[in-house]
């Protein structure tokens, strides 16, 4: 009767050690999910013709002296980074997307599918309070070119040979710079901007919109 129930018993230790082990060896539906990394967006990495056309840009605004060779170096991310300070951008020393835009670079096809990057942005200023913005005066209408006078406003630059590019329409980083140009050797106000005064000396004519825009900026004696 003893060695009966010694048996049983030992049959019995095994089968819940055989149920431990296989519970424990068993991984749970949620340790399985848990241990499935996320899923990475894509990183946005410019090609190396586009950083030889970015370092030809830099050294035409003089913030880089280099070679145009195509490297990512110390000298070139400088550059970049007064780029970005001047242009609204993030001080990254990279080539973002919203950087190549802004100097005008063309996008290949897969990095246009990489959206832009929210934090590509400068921070805007702090306000002083919501009290100080209720005293404030309303702002006027900004002035906008049209996508037709900044093509003919590129057309204009390119016979002058202060643009190089094509009429986009794209109020970009190279026609900001023939735009610069123009301005200066004309008595413009040099702002980079297709602004009234500059349409006006290349002849470009304005609409009523843009007059009434123009006439409300202007300072009433």
């Amino acid at each position: 009767m003893l060695k009966t129930t010694f048996f049983v018993l030992s049959i019995s230790l095994l089968f819940v050690s055989a149920v431990s082990a296989q519970s424990s060896a068993t991984p749970t539906a949620s340790t399985a999910l848990a241990s499935t990394p996320a899923k990475r967006p894509p990183v946005f990495r410019p090609t190396k013709d586009q950083i030889m056309q970015v370092q030809t840009l830099l050294k035409e605004t003089k913030l880089y002296d280099g070679e145009a060779d195509g490297k990512y170096n110390d000298p070139t991310r400088t550059g970049i980074k007064n780029f970005q300070k001047n242009n609204g951008l993030k001080e990254t020393g990279t080539l973002n997307r919203a950087t190549l835009e802004k100097f005008g670079v063309e996008l290949t096809d897969n990095q246009k599918k990489i959206p832009v990057s929210p934090s590509s942005f400068a921070a805007p200023a702090a306000s002083s309070g919501a009290a100080s913005t209720e005293n404030k005066p309303k702002k006027a209408a900004p002035f906008r070119a049209s996508k037709d006078q900044i093509k003919a406003a590129q057309k204009m630059l390119k016979e002058k040979t202060l643009y190089g590019g094509e009429e986009t329409g794209n109020l970009d980083y190279p026609t900001r710079e023939g735009l610069k140009k123009f301005q200066e050797a004309n008595g413009v106000k040099v702002t980079g901007t297709l602004n009234a005064v500059t349409l006006e000396a290349m002849g470009i004519p304005l609409t009523d919109k843009q007059k009434a825009v123009s006439d409300a900026a202007t300072p009433k004696n």
